[in-house]
């Protein structure tokens, strides 16, 4: 069947015309941030966007008022949350997860790896990546707080400032 009732269709473009200046208004409101993946937190905002978008323009059971609303609603709580994170930075906690090391030295930090469930196999497609052939070249790979690999090598790292917020990124191996 192409479509049940071609009211349905009209009602589609009707409400999509409407809501989506106002998601683009609410999100040039709301700045950049919104929609970054800097942290899982920012991740699953932007995917409750997606879908909240969706249920308003597919179902008939969310009046275009409530789906501006829930919207709205998300931006908000997600600026909220992002400007507590700046403002007391205790909070950062709560709201994000912290850089974790895998690799220090070349050397692969087997007990970090597990508890945040990567393989070595990971942390070698992202030395290569980079296009380092060799784990002993590098100074660090990090697992950052959005879910990705940074790797940096021995000539990159510098004084390390990159790594100040990293736990026992300071710690040598085997200490």
């Amino acid at each position: 069947m192409v479509w049940k009732n071609p009211a349905d269709l009209l009602r589609l473009l009707v409400v999509a015309l409407l809501v989506y200046p106002v998601l683009v208004v609410i999100l040039r409101v709301s700045g950049k941030r919104t929609l970054s993946k800097l942290n899982a937190f920012d991740f699953v905002v932007t995917v409750a966007l997606g879908s909240t978008l969706a249920t308003i323009l597919l179902s008939r059971d969310v009046s275009l008022a409530e789906g501006i609303l829930a919207l709205a609603l998300l931006v908000s709580l997600q600026y909220g949350a992002a400007l507590l994170a700046v403002r007391w930075p205790p909070s950062q906690r709560l709201l994000k997860a912290r850089p974790t090391l895998l690799l220090r030295d070349g050397r692969l930090r087997h007990e970090s790896m597990r508890s945040v469930r990567v393989a070595e196999s990971e942390i070698r497609q992202a030395a290569r990546s980079q296009g380092t052939g060799d784990l002993g070249n590098l100074a660090a790979v990090v697992l950052e707080t959005d879910g990705s690999l940074s790797v940096i090598t021995r000539g990159q790292l510098g004084d390390g400032s990159s790594l100040a917020d990293v736990p026992d990124a300071k710690a040598q191996p085997g200490e």
